[in-house]
């Protein structure tokens, strides 16, 4: 890095989407404790500004991005689109567009460019429709890096729920709760909330796969056979990882006051409850990577898409988490007021 404020990336994700909007949003106030800039179409910029009645000069990025960007004006780094966006109308040829801009800003970070990454919504459908094998922003992430586990993670003030499996189908959880699966989580997971937060004792609170956490093996085994003695494991080193826990009763403040993050099986186990104490001031951050990567914690919401009723608070939310962790991996000091 050539500065010592923190670099971040965005990529806005699918072009018909409010990712675009959120960023030109983001770009009408200054912001000094960061240098910054989006990875996308310039021309597509320039349509969805004029289209919000936004002001929005451009710069093309280089070495010499400001601390402070003035109000109204957006660096950018170019990838072209195919052809013409369409606001809030997907299309399979920008599927393409969408996962090169996202390559781009990975290799950006791992060659210390940018400090981090954060990630706008992309249209998962759209993506497969155009014959393209993808499954998520996290498993992308994790083969570019040659990662061989990855942790999501979501976040909101007052609770941390991350997963032990993604997006699967709920008819193939099961078999991947395997113990080396768990294993790998909670060490990641123990490691990472650790370093990103300066936790110097983690405490995580483990939900159990089946009602009532298997009530004794007579709802399911996984929690006796698999979970258990992964967890035992841990606990005999001295960490804080609960035994597995009913979801329906670990999700209530008795509990959560008492932890540091919540480990869900799936992915519908964990993230309704966390959406709906948080939504639009959450955040997604993918642990156990090479770089840092956070995310918005909303989707494409293609109908709001041009209406200037997008709402840009997780994106601002996803901003000063992700300066929090910069701030705690490199020692720089750094606040977030927007």
């Amino acid at each position: 890095m050539s500065s010592i404020l923190p670099r971040i990336v965005i990529t806005p994700g699918e072009p018909a989407g409010i990712g675009i909007d959120i960023c030109i949003q983001l770009a009408q106030y200054p912001h000094p404790q960061m240098q910054w800039a989006v990875i996308a179409d310039p021309l597509l910029l320039a349509q969805r500004a004029k289209q919000l009645q936004l002001p929005l000069t451009l710069h093309l990025a280089e070495d010499n991005i400001p601390g402070t960007q003035a109000a109204g004006h957006l660096f950018y780094i170019p990838i072209s689109l195919p052809s013409l966006c369409e606001t809030g109308k997907l299309n399979p040829e920008h599927a393409d567009y969408v996962l090169q801009c996202l390559t781009l800003a990975i290799q950006l970070c791992q060659d210390n460019v940018f400090d981090a990454l954060i990630t706008g919504p992309v249209h998962k459908g759209v993506i497969n429709q155009a014959g393209i094998p993808f499954t998520g922003h996290t498993e992308f992430l994790a083969q570019y890096t040659n990662t061989k586990k990855v942790v999501m993670m979501l976040a909101t003030s007052g609770l941390r729920v991350a997963l032990a499996t993604t997006h699967l189908p709920l008819s193939k959880v099961s078999a991947a709760i395997t113990p080396d699966n768990i294993f790998q989580t909670l060490s990641i997971l123990h490691q990472d909330l650790k370093k990103y937060y300066s936790l110097t004792r983690p405490r995580i609170l483990v939900c159990g796969l089946n009602p009532h956490a298997g009530e004794d093996g007579h709802l399911g085994r996984e929690e006796i056979d698999t979970l258990l003695p992964v967890i035992k494991q841990f606990q005999a080193q001295g960490m804080q990882i609960s035994d597995p826990l009913p979801a329906d009763t670990l999700f209530t403040p008795p509990y959560l006051q008492a932890c540091d993050c919540v480990l869900a099986m799936y992915h519908d186990q964990g993230l309704p409850v966390l959406k709906y104490r948080g939504f639009g001031q959450a955040i997604n951050i993918t642990l156990g990577l090479p770089i840092i990567r956070t995310s918005v914690d909303h989707g494409t919401a293609l109908s709001l898409a041009g209406t200037g009723k997008a709402n840009s608070d997780s994106l601002r939310y996803a901003i000063s988490s992700t300066l929090e962790i910069i701030t705690q991996n490199n020692n720089i000091p750094s606040s977030y007021d927007q």
